[in-house]
């Protein structure tokens, strides 16, 4: 393997050398490591000697910190000389790094137990604060002081949540509590960094376990930075998803409260990045003042929360730096989560056709619809009361819909016809697209065939063909005389 030829490499050359990090935790847990770190006490420069030496591609990654990239046989593998840091004002980039000559001193400024072992090249594991015993229990412990842990890098109470979720670990009581202590550090994070350990929660095989830790030690209540036009100011981490704890519910509708629905909503989601991001947010207007109300029973109602909770949706993935492509579908997941229509070929192919707009095709139109299905259908089953009859008609409308995109033009470019033969009878200009967008209503209403023939013939019996025809033969007049 790749980094077992690093590690030969640099003890055969005179340093130490162990594998460290998450590759350790993972082996242990019996998984395939997802990429390998290497500590050693050889210097920046040392590793680059010893890269050209050998001839070895390296990279001086971050050669200011004691790290250096290694690239062996396909594989990057990041090799870091054993270090201790110290941070000023950026709470996550150390400020000052100090190079070390062992190993126990490197595993000691690292963030969890479960992240301070190392295995040598020999196998051996070296685990001098723990972390095997907290792996084997599920525990998930800040080595030594966890508030000196937590002021050295802000960042580590988002990872510890999200260890949470992507592991199902129990976080130790000292170190939840070192979180709560820790929160007015969060304001010299940047936004994208918190935005990324949010969305790894979201897309790991726990994210309730996560979003409740963020909840509970107030991190989603926090602030941190943003630059936006050369100008830096604090913006809210997620205050909008902690407001929905305890707001209750139409029980009538709903078994559970609307932090505890989204939540399980977002638990019955594929992990992809736009679903989960929509099942949490789908319901983020509820109980907002203007949304929630009373219904005609006395009993409690949130009218158009889908339309308002759209708009704080858009405002809030903004505000995070969300991949503007991924935001633009999430907040339409939002607006139409409540809008369904019945299981029905004229409902369905009415309803695809007012949807269609807001795709460039019929590909993408699909892809959206299938997944608006999917975030219905964990709505359903994320605490409605009785959802049996809608989750029948969501799995009929879901097989009707693949069968009606696959059937009935919902773009002018499903036409049999093509805009270039249109323009041929009309010549360029708008109506082009009026005449299609008139052919593709017939073909959808069943009055006109889509093939080729057929719709040539209607073409030539529009009012635009007559139009054109009399101002043709009018121009020739003009020319003749």
């Amino acid at each position: 393997m790749p980094v077992e030829k690093v590690l030969q490499l640099l003890e055969e050359s005179g340093f130490q050398a162990f594998v460290v990090g998450g590759a350790v935790r993972d082996i242990l847990l019996g998984r395939a490591p997802r990429e390998y770190d290497v500590a050693t006490d050889a210097r920046p420069e040392e590793l680059l000697r010893l890269a050209q030496r050998f001839r070895l591609k390296a990279y001086p990654k971050g050669a200011a910190f004691g790290v250096i990239s290694f690239l062996v046989d396909g594989m990057e593998i990041e090799v870091a000389t054993f270090r201790a840091e110290v941070y000023g004002a950026d709470a996550h980039r150390p400020e000052k790094v100090d190079f070390l000559s062992r190993l126990e001193e490197d595993l000691a400024r690292r963030d969890f137990t479960v992240n301070a072992m190392a295995f040598d090249r020999q196998g051996q594991l070296h685990d001098p604060f723990g972390g095997r015993e907290d792996l084997s229990r599920g525990i998930l412990r800040a080595v030594g002081d966890p508030d000196e842990r937590f002021r050295e890098d802000a960042l580590r109470p988002f990872r510890a949540c999200r260890f949470a979720a992507e592991y199902g670990f129990q976080v130790e009581e000292g170190t939840c509590a070192a979180i709560v202590r820790a929160r007015d550090r969060v304001a010299g994070l940047s936004v994208e960094r918190i935005r990324e350990e949010l969305e790894r929660i979201l897309l790991s095989p726990h994210p309730a376990r996560g979003f409740a830790l963020l909840r509970e030690t107030g991190l989603l209540s926090t602030r941190c930075r943003a630059r936006t036009a050369g100008k830096e100011e604090t913006v809210p981490v997620l205050p909008e998803l902690a407001r929905l704890y305890g707001v209750p519910q139409n029980p009538r509708y709903h078994a559970y409260d609307v932090w505890e629905h989204t939540m399980r909503v977002v638990e019955l989601i594929p992990p992809d990045t736009a679903l989960r991001w929509a099942a949490l947010l789908h319901d983020i207007a509820k109980g907002m003042p203007g949304v929630r109300t009373l219904n005609k029973r006395g009993e409690l109602a949130d009218y158009r929360h889908e339309q308002v909770g759209s708009l704080m949706a858009k405002e809030i993935l903004g505000r995070l730096r969300v991949s503007t492509t991924c935001a633009r579908r999430v907040v339409w997941l939002i607006r139409h989560h409540m809008t369904f229509p019945p299981a029905k070929e004229a409902n369905v192919v009415k309803w695809l056709r007012r949807l269609s707009p807001d795709f460039k095709d019929r590909e993408e139109l699909a892809g959206a619809v299938t997944q608006l299905l999917t975030l219905r259908e964990a709505d359903l089953r994320g605490g409605k009361v009785r959802p049996e009859e809608r989750l029948a008609e969501n799995e009929r409308l879901r097989v009707l819909v693949a069968d009606i995109l696959m059937r009935v033009p919902l773009y002018p470019a499903d036409l049999a016809l093509s805009g270039r033969v249109v323009a041929r009878y009309l010549g360029e200009g708008p109506q082009v697209k009026r005449v299609l967008d008139d052919l593709l209503q017939r073909v959808q209403e069943g009055s006109l065939p889509n093939e080729a023939e057929a719709l040539e013939k209607a073409l030539t019996g529009t009012e635009s063909y007559k139009r054109f025809l009399v101002h043709k033969e009018n121009g020739r007049a003009r020319r003749r005389v």
